[in-house]
């Protein structure tokens, strides 16, 4: 039997058929029967290269008309957080009537989405933060926060 991997080399252009058809004719044929297969046409399939998906951002607005203020609970609150995250508008999340454990999983999670959206989170206080999208600009002297960050008593 031929080899897998030289196959899969040849199939995914990494290695050149002739080499393939050289040391395949070199090894000694397999003792198991084999159907064959006529073809009418050896060419290879054509391959159609892949593509990556372009990002889809958010249209950047005009005016921010509001401002969304979140005191979660719980940590599937998070799900709200997102929602109008992901809506363009900006959040400001107040964590003090959470667990501190709780608390580090929201801001962890709500500095993953803000990565993912190109946008921005800063802590306000201690327990307070604000995730502003891409199109929104923050003047003061904020910096990004990471649950890490002395914030909730470590």
């Amino acid at each position: 039997m031929a080899n897998p991997l030289k196959k899969t080399m040849v199939y995914l252009g990494l290695a050149d058929e002739e080499e393939y058809i050289e040391e395949e004719a070199a090894q000694p044929p397999a003792r198991t029967v084999q159907r064959e297969e006529k073809h009418d046409d050896d060419k290879p399939a054509p391959v159609t290269p892949l593509r990556r998906p372009t990002v889809v951002r958010q249209p950047a607005s005009a005016s921010v008309n509001e401002i969304v203020t979140v005191h979660p609970k719980q940590y599937r609150d998070a799900q709200t957080i997102a929602e109008h995250f992901r809506d363009g508008l900006p959040v400001i999340i107040n964590v003090s009537q959470m667990s501190d454990a709780d608390a580090r999983r929201l801001i962890d999670f709500a500095s993953g989405l803000s990565m993912g959206l190109y946008g921005r989170i800063e802590r306000v206080t201690s327990k307070v933060f604000l995730l502003s999208p891409e199109n929104i600009a923050v003047s003061g002297d904020g910096g990004i926060a990471t649950a890490d960050d002395q914030a909730f008593g470590s």
